[in-house]
């Protein structure tokens, strides 16, 4: 039986992927490991997912003052050890990695042991783990046509994100009922992330009378961000999150306004939805959000609307010209590309795990 190892952890966007890929991998044979932090959120994601999981040290590389920066590169090399013994054991024919600072030791650790390594990097521009595994990597995947440029040419290659197939599989129907909404009048899905977005919430619930006679309206305003005034509003449904009811808001939603995560926006992707972007300002993160939607707008896949731009007559504006166009939006990403990824990557697998035969 062949064997892969899955790497990747810190947060959901380094392990989704990973779980994406695994009825595949399943279907196709393959005996899958996962090697994630001792005390990662990554373990609880992959034990769910029924595979096994193997716990190393992991330390933080930052590029900012922090007296961790002290310890946390013996406790990299620690990782590197405990990833290194790991390897030997399972004797894995390919390594596939996420990124987060997990991965480097244990794609340091497959280099050394001729092991091959596919990375794939969700942004535009890479992150430093997999800026620092570029070296090691045998394929890198991506997911925008920008981030050629940065890439080895003989290692990169477009795939688009992995996708769980369970997000196609949600209910309009039921995605109605959990809101104790009508049919026919059209739903406007609003989410701001695990953390909520003030600037989204404030922005929605100010134009919340206006949208509501076009709209039935969901509301992921994020954990302790509920607005227990607004709990009796006909027409609008908020949670602070949503776990295996999110396939079935999806397929309620007619039009989405999101943050510009890469998995999330490569999820609208293939879902096909009118969506309108805010991404989280540079000030709040490395700029990153902003490339991929820009990139998506490029395309026409996206309207994007930066959060300093946002106030009550912008939004309920740029709600209306998206839903007006919404089927010139579908239709471009019916188009596109980049909704192949479990199958391009498989190839890749396939061939390099054949290779190792």
């Amino acid at each position: 039986m062949k064997r892969i190892i899955l790497t990747g952890g810190g947060t959901a966007g380094h392990v989704t992927p990973n779980i994406a890929l695994i009825p595949a991998l399943k279907e196709a044979g393959y005996d899958i490991q996962y090697i994630g932090s001792k005390k990662g959120m990554e373990r609880q994601l992959i034990e769910e997912a029924g595979i096994p999981y193997h716990g190393i040290s992991s330390g933080k590389l930052r590029r900012y003052f922090d007296v961790k920066n002290f310890t946390d590169p013996f406790r990299v090399l620690k990782g590197y050890t405990d990833a290194s013994r790991l390897l030997k054991k399972l004797k894995p024919d390919v390594v596939f990695s996420k990124g987060g600072f997990v991965s480097v030791p244990v794609v340091f650790a497959a280099k050394r042991r001729g092991i091959p390594v596919i990375i794939h990097e969700s942004d535009i521009t890479p992150g430093l783990a997999n800026k620092l595994s570029i070296p090691a990597a045998t394929k890198i995947c991506c997911n925008f046509p920008e981030t050629i440029r940065y890439l080895p040419p003989d290692k990169s290659v477009l795939t688009g994100s992995p996708i769980r197939q369970e997000l196609f599989q949600g209910s309009k129907e039921e995605g109605l009922k959990l809101c104790g909404f009508e049919e026919g009048k059209p739903v406007l899905l609003v989410m701001g992330g695990s953390l909520g977005a003030v600037a989204i919430n404030q922005a929605l619930r100010e134009n919340l009378t206006a949208l509501l006679d076009q709209f039935q309206i969901i509301h992921l305003c994020g954990n302790g961000n509920l607005d227990t005034s607004l709990e009796d509003v006909p027409g609008y449904r908020q949670f602070e999150y949503a776990k295996e009811e999110l396939t079935h808001l999806f397929a309620a939603a007619d039009l989405i306004i999101s943050r510009a995560g890469a998995n999330t926006i490569c999820e609208l992707l293939a879902l096909k939805k009118p969506n309108i972007l805010i991404p989280l300002p540079a000030s709040q993160s490395r700029g990153d959000q902003i490339l991929n939607a820009s990139s998506f707008e490029k395309s026409g896949y996206s309207y994007v609307l930066q959060e300093e731009e946002v106030s009550k007559d912008s939004l309920l504006k740029i709600v209306q010209y998206v839903y007006d166009e919404r089927e010139e939006y579908s239709r471009n990403m019916r188009d596109s590309k980049l909704n192949q990824a479990i199958q391009i990557i498989m190839g890749m697998i396939e061939e390099l795990a054949g290779n190792q035969e």
